[in-house]
Protein backbone atom coordinates (compact mmCIF):
# COMPACT_ATOMS: atom_id res chain seq x y z
CA UNK A 1 0.00 0.00 0.00
CA UNK A 2 1.44 3.41 -1.18
CA UNK A 3 2.62 5.72 2.11
CA UNK A 4 1.42 8.63 0.07
CA UNK A 5 -0.71 9.44 -2.65
CA UNK A 6 -0.98 12.75 -4.59
CA UNK A 7 -5.08 13.12 -6.46
CA UNK A 8 -4.87 16.15 -8.96
CA UNK A 9 -3.92 18.23 -5.97
CA UNK A 10 -3.83 21.97 -6.80
CA UNK A 11 -3.36 25.06 -5.34
CA UNK A 12 -4.01 28.22 -6.14
CA UNK A 13 -2.95 32.19 -4.44
CA UNK A 14 -4.81 35.32 -4.84
CA UNK A 15 -2.08 37.77 -5.43
CA UNK A 16 -2.48 41.36 -5.25
CA UNK A 17 -1.68 43.96 -7.91
CA UNK A 18 -0.57 47.03 -7.93
CA UNK A 19 1.43 49.76 -10.58
CA UNK A 20 4.36 51.75 -9.60
CA UNK A 21 3.75 54.95 -8.47
CA UNK A 22 1.80 57.23 -5.32
CA UNK A 23 -1.28 57.68 -7.34
CA UNK A 24 -1.56 54.04 -7.66
CA UNK A 25 -0.60 53.05 -4.20
CA UNK A 26 -3.22 55.47 -2.85
CA UNK A 27 -5.60 53.93 -5.44
CA UNK A 28 -4.83 50.27 -4.27
CA UNK A 29 -5.99 51.20 -0.57
CA UNK A 30 -9.53 51.55 -1.82
CA UNK A 31 -9.65 49.38 -5.21
CA UNK A 32 -7.32 46.81 -4.55
CA UNK A 33 -6.73 44.76 -7.81
CA UNK A 34 -6.11 40.62 -7.63
CA UNK A 35 -4.67 38.06 -10.12
CA UNK A 36 -5.02 34.45 -9.46
CA UNK A 37 -1.63 32.16 -9.56
CA UNK A 38 -1.80 28.19 -10.44
CA UNK A 39 1.48 27.43 -8.05
CA UNK A 40 0.04 23.83 -8.28
CA UNK A 41 -2.24 22.30 -11.09
CA UNK A 42 -3.74 18.88 -10.66
CA UNK A 43 -0.35 17.00 -9.64
CA UNK A 44 -0.67 12.94 -8.99
CA UNK A 45 1.84 10.32 -8.07
CA UNK A 46 2.02 8.10 -5.33
CA UNK A 47 4.76 6.90 -3.33
CA UNK A 48 5.64 3.73 -2.03
CA UNK A 49 6.91 2.68 1.76
CA UNK A 50 10.62 3.05 1.59
CA UNK A 51 11.43 5.12 -1.50
CA UNK A 52 13.12 8.01 -1.59
CA UNK A 53 11.83 9.75 -4.76
CA UNK A 54 13.81 13.11 -6.16
CA UNK A 55 10.53 15.93 -6.40
CA UNK A 56 13.17 18.52 -9.21
CA UNK A 57 11.59 22.08 -10.73
CA UNK A 58 13.56 25.60 -11.35
CA UNK A 59 12.55 27.95 -9.03
CA UNK A 60 8.52 28.49 -8.71
CA UNK A 61 8.05 25.42 -10.04
CA UNK A 62 5.84 24.70 -7.18
CA UNK A 63 8.03 22.08 -5.15
CA UNK A 64 8.00 23.66 -1.93
CA UNK A 65 4.11 24.59 -2.22
CA UNK A 66 3.57 20.87 -2.70
CA UNK A 67 5.36 19.67 0.07
CA UNK A 68 3.55 22.25 2.32
CA UNK A 69 0.51 20.83 1.59
CA UNK A 70 1.13 17.23 1.94
CA UNK A 71 3.06 17.92 5.91
CA UNK A 72 -0.06 20.22 6.84
CA UNK A 73 1.08 23.44 6.96
CA UNK A 74 -0.99 24.40 3.10
CA UNK A 75 -4.90 23.60 2.13
CA UNK A 76 -5.38 22.67 -1.44
CA UNK A 77 -7.37 24.60 -3.36
CA UNK A 78 -8.59 21.02 -4.82
CA UNK A 79 -7.72 18.10 -4.89
CA UNK A 80 -6.69 15.59 -2.27
CA UNK A 81 -3.88 14.01 -0.71
CA UNK A 82 -3.15 10.40 1.18
CA UNK A 83 -0.29 10.44 3.72
CA UNK A 84 -0.09 7.21 5.30
CA UNK A 85 -3.58 7.37 5.84
CA UNK A 86 -4.29 11.14 6.88
CA UNK A 87 -5.26 13.95 5.00
CA UNK A 88 -2.63 16.38 5.79
CA UNK A 89 -4.14 20.00 6.30
CA UNK A 90 -6.80 18.29 8.79
CA UNK A 91 -3.50 18.49 11.11
CA UNK A 92 -4.49 15.07 13.14
CA UNK A 93 -2.20 15.38 16.24
CA UNK A 94 -0.92 11.72 15.46
CA UNK A 95 -0.08 12.33 11.82
CA UNK A 96 1.88 15.26 12.96
CA UNK A 97 4.28 12.78 15.00
CA UNK A 98 4.63 10.39 12.08
CA UNK A 99 5.50 13.05 9.38
CA UNK A 100 8.37 15.75 9.28
CA UNK A 101 9.10 18.33 6.69
CA UNK A 102 12.91 19.68 7.01
CA UNK A 103 13.26 23.14 4.97
CA UNK A 104 16.85 23.73 4.38
CA UNK A 105 15.95 27.91 4.67
CA UNK A 106 13.98 27.69 7.74
CA UNK A 107 14.57 27.20 11.04
CA UNK A 108 11.94 25.22 13.64
CA UNK A 109 14.88 24.76 16.83
CA UNK A 110 14.39 27.02 19.62
CA UNK A 111 16.89 29.81 18.94
CA UNK A 112 18.10 30.38 21.99
CA UNK A 113 18.31 26.96 24.14
CA UNK A 114 21.13 24.41 23.80
CA UNK A 115 20.62 21.76 21.53
CA UNK A 116 20.23 19.05 24.20
CA UNK A 117 17.57 21.39 25.81
CA UNK A 118 15.53 22.04 22.49
CA UNK A 119 15.74 18.17 21.80
CA UNK A 120 14.22 17.68 25.29
CA UNK A 121 11.24 20.07 24.17
CA UNK A 122 10.69 18.07 20.98
CA UNK A 123 10.78 14.80 22.98
CA UNK A 124 7.69 16.31 25.69
CA UNK A 125 5.79 17.95 22.42
CA UNK A 126 5.57 14.56 20.82
CA UNK A 127 5.39 12.75 23.75
CA UNK A 128 8.06 10.16 22.61
CA UNK A 129 8.78 7.59 25.38
CA UNK A 130 12.03 8.48 26.96
CA UNK A 131 13.78 5.16 25.97
CA UNK A 132 12.98 5.74 22.42
CA UNK A 133 14.13 9.14 22.63
CA UNK A 134 17.66 8.24 24.44
CA UNK A 135 18.37 5.46 21.79
CA UNK A 136 17.64 7.45 19.02
CA UNK A 137 19.28 10.47 19.82
CA UNK A 138 22.28 8.51 20.82
CA UNK A 139 22.49 6.83 17.27
CA UNK A 140 21.20 9.99 14.94
CA UNK A 141 23.95 12.09 17.31
CA UNK A 142 26.70 9.88 16.34
CA UNK A 143 25.98 9.05 12.72
CA UNK A 144 25.69 12.69 12.11
CA UNK A 145 28.50 13.57 14.44
CA UNK A 146 26.93 16.14 16.00
CA UNK A 147 28.01 14.81 19.60
CA UNK A 148 30.38 18.05 20.43
CA UNK A 149 27.19 20.88 19.17
CA UNK A 150 24.72 19.34 22.63
CA UNK A 151 25.84 22.19 24.88
CA UNK A 152 25.71 25.08 22.31
CA UNK A 153 23.06 27.46 22.17
CA UNK A 154 21.61 27.30 18.93
CA UNK A 155 21.83 30.39 17.23
CA UNK A 156 25.43 29.92 17.52
CA UNK A 157 25.61 26.37 15.34
CA UNK A 158 27.24 27.40 11.61
CA UNK A 159 24.83 26.63 8.58
CA UNK A 160 25.97 23.17 8.59
CA UNK A 161 25.66 22.39 12.35
CA UNK A 162 22.20 23.99 12.28
CA UNK A 163 21.12 21.72 9.08
CA UNK A 164 22.11 18.29 11.25
CA UNK A 165 20.46 19.00 13.97
CA UNK A 166 17.43 20.11 12.38
CA UNK A 167 17.34 16.37 10.86
CA UNK A 168 18.05 15.10 13.89
CA UNK A 169 15.68 16.60 15.76
CA UNK A 170 12.50 16.09 12.93
CA UNK A 171 13.42 12.41 13.26
CA UNK A 172 13.35 11.52 16.83
CA UNK A 173 10.17 10.83 16.88
CA UNK A 174 11.05 7.86 13.69
CA UNK A 175 8.57 9.34 11.17
CA UNK A 176 7.83 7.14 8.66
CA UNK A 177 7.41 10.06 5.91
CA UNK A 178 9.97 12.66 5.66
CA UNK A 179 9.95 15.70 3.00
CA UNK A 180 13.01 17.57 2.43
CA UNK A 181 13.70 20.57 1.22
CA UNK A 182 16.91 21.74 0.05
CA UNK A 183 18.33 19.66 3.04
CA UNK A 184 22.15 20.30 1.68
CA UNK A 185 21.49 23.92 0.52
CA UNK A 186 24.77 26.15 1.10
CA UNK A 187 26.50 23.47 2.67
CA UNK A 188 30.04 22.77 1.78
CA UNK A 189 30.78 19.39 0.01
CA UNK A 190 31.88 17.27 2.85
CA UNK A 191 28.68 18.19 5.36
CA UNK A 192 26.38 17.35 1.97
CA UNK A 193 27.78 14.29 1.43
CA UNK A 194 27.64 13.24 5.64
CA UNK A 195 24.13 14.51 5.34
CA UNK A 196 23.41 12.24 1.96
CA UNK A 197 24.64 9.35 3.74
CA UNK A 198 22.36 9.92 6.91
CA UNK A 199 19.33 10.35 5.10
CA UNK A 200 20.05 7.21 2.92
CA UNK A 201 20.89 4.59 6.21
CA UNK A 202 17.59 6.25 7.90
CA UNK A 203 15.61 5.70 4.53
CA UNK A 204 17.00 1.76 4.72
CA UNK A 205 16.81 1.30 8.48
CA UNK A 206 13.42 2.52 9.16
CA UNK A 207 11.30 1.65 5.77
CA UNK A 208 10.74 5.26 5.66
CA UNK A 209 9.37 6.96 2.70
CA UNK A 210 11.36 10.13 1.40
CA UNK A 211 10.36 12.94 -0.99
CA UNK A 212 13.42 15.39 -1.69
CA UNK A 213 14.34 18.47 -3.55
CA UNK A 214 17.37 19.82 -3.78
CA UNK A 215 19.42 21.98 -6.70
CA UNK A 216 22.21 19.91 -6.01
CA UNK A 217 22.10 17.03 -8.56
CA UNK A 218 24.76 14.90 -6.49
CA UNK A 219 21.70 14.57 -3.92
CA UNK A 220 19.57 13.16 -6.70
CA UNK A 221 21.78 10.74 -8.12
CA UNK A 222 23.28 9.27 -4.58
CA UNK A 223 20.01 9.09 -3.43
CA UNK A 224 17.05 8.83 -5.57
CA UNK A 225 16.40 5.83 -8.58
CA UNK A 226 12.88 7.52 -9.37
CA UNK A 227 12.14 11.51 -9.94
CA UNK A 228 9.53 13.18 -10.43
CA UNK A 229 10.13 16.51 -12.13
CA UNK A 230 7.31 19.60 -12.12
CA UNK A 231 7.46 22.40 -13.93
CA UNK A 232 4.97 25.55 -13.88
CA UNK A 233 2.99 23.80 -11.41
CA UNK A 234 2.23 20.76 -13.87
CA UNK A 235 3.62 17.46 -13.69
CA UNK A 236 6.39 17.28 -16.23
CA UNK A 237 7.68 13.75 -15.92
CA UNK A 238 7.86 10.59 -13.57
CA UNK A 239 10.06 7.75 -13.88
CA UNK A 240 13.34 6.30 -13.20
CA UNK A 241 16.23 9.15 -13.27
CA UNK A 242 17.85 6.77 -16.02
CA UNK A 243 14.45 7.07 -17.98
CA UNK A 244 14.61 10.88 -17.93
CA UNK A 245 18.01 10.93 -19.78
CA UNK A 246 16.57 8.82 -22.20
CA UNK A 247 13.41 10.80 -23.26
CA UNK A 248 14.96 14.50 -22.48
CA UNK A 249 18.86 13.62 -22.98
CA UNK A 250 19.43 15.25 -27.00
CA UNK A 251 22.27 13.30 -27.87
CA UNK A 252 25.50 10.92 -25.98
CA UNK A 253 28.86 12.49 -24.90
CA UNK A 254 31.48 11.37 -27.03
CA UNK A 255 34.84 11.78 -25.54
CA UNK A 256 37.91 10.43 -28.16
CA UNK A 257 41.70 11.12 -27.61
CA UNK A 258 44.23 10.33 -29.86
CA UNK A 259 47.95 9.80 -30.33
CA UNK A 260 49.70 13.19 -31.47
CA UNK A 261 47.92 16.60 -32.20
CA UNK A 262 43.74 16.31 -32.56
CA UNK A 263 42.83 17.85 -35.69
CA UNK A 264 39.32 19.13 -36.28
CA UNK A 265 36.92 17.33 -35.31
CA UNK A 266 33.98 19.54 -35.93
CA UNK A 267 32.22 17.10 -38.62
CA UNK A 268 31.85 14.41 -36.48
CA UNK A 269 29.27 16.61 -34.09
CA UNK A 270 29.08 19.77 -31.72
CA UNK A 271 32.28 20.06 -30.01
CA UNK A 272 32.17 20.98 -26.41
CA UNK A 273 35.77 20.70 -25.38
CA UNK A 274 39.02 20.21 -27.30
CA UNK A 275 42.70 20.24 -26.18
CA UNK A 276 45.58 19.31 -27.64
CA UNK A 277 45.17 15.41 -27.90
CA UNK A 278 41.74 14.81 -26.48
CA UNK A 279 38.02 16.26 -27.80
CA UNK A 280 34.69 16.01 -26.24
CA UNK A 281 31.75 16.09 -28.64
CA UNK A 282 28.13 16.29 -28.30
CA UNK A 283 26.67 13.97 -30.78
CA UNK A 284 22.40 13.02 -31.37
CA UNK A 285 21.57 9.61 -30.30
CA UNK A 286 20.90 8.37 -33.88
CA UNK A 287 24.12 8.69 -35.34
CA UNK A 288 26.69 8.50 -32.51
CA UNK A 289 26.83 4.91 -33.53
CA UNK A 290 28.04 5.80 -37.36
CA UNK A 291 30.37 8.89 -35.70
CA UNK A 292 32.07 6.39 -33.07
CA UNK A 293 33.03 4.19 -36.29
CA UNK A 294 34.22 7.21 -38.59
CA UNK A 295 36.58 8.32 -35.64
CA UNK A 296 37.92 4.74 -35.18
CA UNK A 297 38.66 4.67 -39.08
CA UNK A 298 39.79 8.18 -39.38
CA UNK A 299 41.88 9.01 -36.99
CA UNK A 300 44.62 7.45 -34.67
CA UNK A 301 42.84 6.78 -31.48
CA UNK A 302 43.63 5.67 -28.37
CA UNK A 303 40.63 6.08 -26.39
CA UNK A 304 37.15 6.66 -27.09
CA UNK A 305 34.05 6.74 -24.88
CA UNK A 306 30.39 7.23 -25.41
CA UNK A 307 27.94 8.01 -22.24
CA UNK A 308 25.07 10.06 -21.24
CA UNK A 309 25.44 13.88 -21.03
CA UNK A 310 25.23 14.99 -17.51
CA UNK A 311 22.37 14.95 -15.21
CA UNK A 312 22.51 18.89 -15.09
CA UNK A 313 22.17 19.38 -18.94
CA UNK A 314 18.99 16.40 -18.83
CA UNK A 315 17.27 18.51 -16.35
CA UNK A 316 17.93 22.07 -18.35
CA UNK A 317 16.49 20.44 -20.97
CA UNK A 318 13.68 18.62 -19.54
CA UNK A 319 12.70 22.48 -17.95
CA UNK A 320 13.22 24.26 -21.53
CA UNK A 321 10.72 21.20 -23.40
CA UNK A 322 8.47 22.10 -20.37
CA UNK A 323 8.43 25.92 -21.68
CA UNK A 324 7.78 24.88 -24.95
CA UNK A 325 4.66 22.68 -24.09
CA UNK A 326 3.35 25.61 -21.41
CA UNK A 327 4.37 28.51 -24.22
CA UNK A 328 2.41 25.93 -27.23
CA UNK A 329 -0.64 25.84 -24.72
CA UNK A 330 -0.61 29.31 -24.42
CA UNK A 331 -0.37 30.13 -27.87
CA UNK A 332 -3.03 27.41 -29.03
CA UNK A 333 -6.21 28.86 -30.76
CA UNK A 334 -9.41 28.72 -28.64
CA UNK A 335 -11.99 27.37 -30.73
Amino acid sequence: MASVVVDHLTKTFKVPVREEGFANSVKSLFHREYRQVEAVKQVSFALEPGEIVGFLGPNGAGKTTTLKMLSGLLYPTDGDADVIGYRPWERDPEFLTRSALVMGNRNSLNWDLPVADTLDVRRAMYRIPRSDYEQRRERFTEVLGVGDLLTKPVRNLSLGERMKVEILASLLPAPPVLFLDEPTLGLDLSMQKRIREFVGEYAAEEGATILLTSHYMADVTALCERVIVIHRGSLLFDGDLADLSERFGAGKTVTVTVAGEMPDVSSYGEVVERGSSKAVLDVSKDTVAGVASRLLADLAVVDLSIEDPPIEDVIESTFASGDAAADATQEAPRT
